[in-house]
């Protein structure tokens, strides 16, 4: 099992959006940065543990935690014209991006990036890497475990 933090801008898929989709689940649509797709196609399993995080907005954090719930498969997005995150290189039978399907667990109070600075035990945390701007990083086990048992 592996733990992510996945970026969303609450305004296109908050938390909020997780909870109340059909079956609590919503495609992780619009990744077009080839190391957060090769997270998803290639280390990513049903099961693993997803810390929900909202950005770019006025206090970023971790508002939930969720779950992966499938496999990897062509983000539809790519191949749609009137979409923002439509890829004219990409075609069906070479799709260029992949997504995975997350499932809500649970909302929680909102963790702010700056709460997170203040604990030691997070330093190495990638989301808090001095120029970070993946939207999908791996947590280490330690990271979840105190983030979802001492935090949420």
């Amino acid at each position: 099992m592996r733990y992510w933090l996945m970026k969303s801008e609450p305004d296109e898929a908050s938390i909020d959006h997780l909870a109340h989709a059909p079956h609590h689940t919503l495609p992780w649509t619009g990744v077009r940065n080839y190391q957060a797709r090769n997270f998803m196609r290639d280390m990513m399993q049903v099961g693993d543990g997803v810390l929900f995080y909202h950005s770019s907005c006025p206090e970023p954090g971790i508002a939930g935690l969720a779950e992966v719930s499938s496999t990897a498969y062509p983000d539809p997005t790519q191949f749609d014209r009137k979409s923002p995150y439509y890829d004219p290189k990409s075609s069906q039978e070479t799709p260029r991006w992949q997504l995975v399907d997350v499932v809500f667990k649970k909302k929680i109070a909102l963790i702010p990036l700056a709460a997170l600075r203040e604990h030691e035990e997070l330093k190495d945390m990638r989301v808090l890497a001095k120029g970070n701007r993946l939207s999908i990083t791996p947590v280490t086990e330690t990271e979840w475990r105190f983030i979802t048992k001492r935090l949420a």
